[in-house]
C-alpha cells in the first residue's frame, strides 16, 4: 500500500527490486514497515520504533510529498490490518483489541509527524546554508567582499573576514 503511493513506474520498480542497494528507497521502507509492525504488536517503545520511523520519514521528507501524504503511510497500517483480519473482526469480537491497536497507530502518527518536522527543518537548513554560501562567493567573485588583518588584540592575532561593500 506504501509502494502505491509512487508513481505506477515508480511503484512497480521499488516492488519488483529487492537489492537494498539497487533500491535504497523499497528497501528502507520494507525495513522500516516490518519494524514498526513489530513494535506494534508489542508495546510500542518510542526509542525502538523512532529509526524505523526515521528511516521512510526521511525519505518522504526529501521528496516532493505533501506533509499529508508523506504521514499517510501511517495511517495505512489501519487499513492494511482490517484487510487481513477481513470478517475475524467480527466473528471474534477482538474489536476492544482493534481499538488499542489503533490507538498505538495513532500515537505513532504523532510521533512521526515530530520527526517529519525534524526532517524538513534539516532540509531548509541545508537550503538556506547553500544560498548563503552560493551569495558569499559571488560577492567574493565580483570583489565585493575582502578579508582585513585586524590588528593584534589581547588575545592575540584574529583574522577577521568583513562584509564591507568596496565603494
Amino acid at each position: 500500500m506504501i509502494l502505491e503511493t509512487y508513481a505506477s513506474d515508480t511503484s512497480n520498480f521499488l516492488k519488483k527490486q529487492k537489492n537494498c542497494f539497487a533500491n535504497p528507497v523499497g528497501y528502507n521502507i520494507s525495513e522500516g514497515i516490518n519494524g514498526i509492525f513489530d513494535e506494534l504488536l508489542n508495546e510500542v517503545d518510542t526509542d525502538k520504533v523512532s529509526p524505523f520511523l526515521d528511516n521512510i520519514i526521511r525519505i518522504k521528507a526529501v521528496q516532493d510529498f505533501f506533509p499529508s501524504q508523506a504521514m499517510s503511510f501511517i495511517f495505512l497500517l489501519k487499513k492494511a490490518i482490517r484487510e487481513s483480519l477481513g470478517n475475524k473482526i467480527h466473528e471474534t469480537h477482538i474489536s476492544e483489541e482493534l481499538l488499542l491497536l489503533d490507538s498505538k497507530i495513532d500515537d505513532l502518527a504523532l510521533l512521526s509527524f515530530d520527526i517529519y518536522m525534524k526532517c524538513r527543518e534539516r532540509v531548509y537548513e541545508i537550503k538556506a546554508d547553500e544560498v548563503r554560501r552560493m551569495t558569499f562567493r559571488l560577492l567574493q567573485r565580483a570583489n565585493l567582499i575582502c578579508e582585513i588583518q585586524d590588528q593584534e588584540q589581547d588575545s592575540g592575532p584574529e583574522t577577521v573576514l568583513t562584509q564591507n561593500i568596496k565603494g
